[in-house]
């Protein structure tokens, strides 16, 4: 028991399947860091801009100045004044999903936004805008019904749907906006 076996080629660590999953993520952290994208968004709490490393967005990064998480596991929420810097900033695909409190479709579609952003983590940023709260950001990207959502990559739009949809179909607006890149 926790004997290494040794042969003339190789030797055999008792860890070798922890190791192999521990060398596997350290290659997806060195493949991010390697992209070097960051998103760009404003602390919920003290209204301060920070500009965060997509590769460490799962070491859960904290505001620069007052130090509170910035929860990025779940979507983040725009508001008019936030809405055109964390776009245009943003490196990463930017999924907006525009909404309403009030809106039935909305609510349902909700859970597969949340569940979009946890899996989407470091790879693209899923935000919501509350179109009753931001009506010239509304306007502006001419929001007829909801929910509707818009990606973004680089500031520019890159693909709309309105009308609830389940979460493959999320995802794979997602991926494309990451393809087309």
């Amino acid at each position: 028991m926790g004997e290494v076996l040794t042969s003339p080629t190789m030797i055999v660590s008792p860890n070798f399947r922890t190791e192999i999953v521990i060398a596997r993520q350290l290659r997806r952290v060195l493949e991010l860091r390697m992209n070097n994208e960051h998103v760009t968004l404003r602390c919920q709490f003290c209204l301060t801009w920070n500009r965060v490393d997509a590769s460490r967005i799962d070491d859960r990064p904290k505001c620069g100045k007052c130090e509170r998480p910035m929860l990025l596991d779940r979507p983040w929420k725009l508001e008019e004044d936030t809405f055109a810097r964390t776009i245009a900033e943003s490196e990463l695909p930017v999924l907006v999903d525009f909404y309403a409190d009030w809106c039935g479709p909305c609510r349902t579609m909700a859970p597969a936004i949340d569940e979009l952003a946890r899996k989407q983590r470091g790879k693209a940023l899923v935000a919501k805008l509350n179109t009753d709260l931001a009506p010239q950001t509304s306007e502006r990207f001419q929001i007829r019904g909801i929910p509707t959502v818009i990606v973004f990559r680089g500031g520019a739009e890159v693909s709309r749907v309105s009308g609830a949809m389940p979460l493959p179909a999320l995802e794979k607006l997602v991926d494309n906006a990451s393809v087309s890149a």
